[in-house]
């Protein structure tokens, strides 16, 4: 699988019910741990005093990260999505050929 670093944006529409904003947090937790065991989500990290994630998510190409992985988080019709396709560097000190 490829990899690609994805900064993602969540923006909760005004009037949306507490509710459904907790139901879905709560499915999005689960739905990253399925992806995780499975390989999709690398890492992620939430940026100091922000309220957006970047993360490491792997898939075999773009089109399969948008449609069969960040496509299925609960939150999805929610967040934008910064894409950028990753390749080892020579110099980094996890590379092997």
């Amino acid at each position: 699988m490829r990899e690609f670093l994805v900064e993602i944006t969540t923006t909760v529409p005004e009037g949306t019910p507490q509710e459904e904003v907790a139901e879905r947090r709560a499915a999005e937790a689960v739905r990253a741990r399925e992806l995780a065991s499975t390989g999709h989500l690398a890492r992620l990290w939430r940026p100091v005093g922000e309220l957006r994630s970047v993360g490491v998510w792997r898939a075999d190409d773009e089109e399969q990260l948008h449609e069969k992985v960040l496509g299925t988080l609960p939150l999805h019709a929610w967040m934008t999505f910064a894409i950028t396709p990753l390749e080892p560097h020579p110099n980094d000190p996890g590379y092997t050929e």
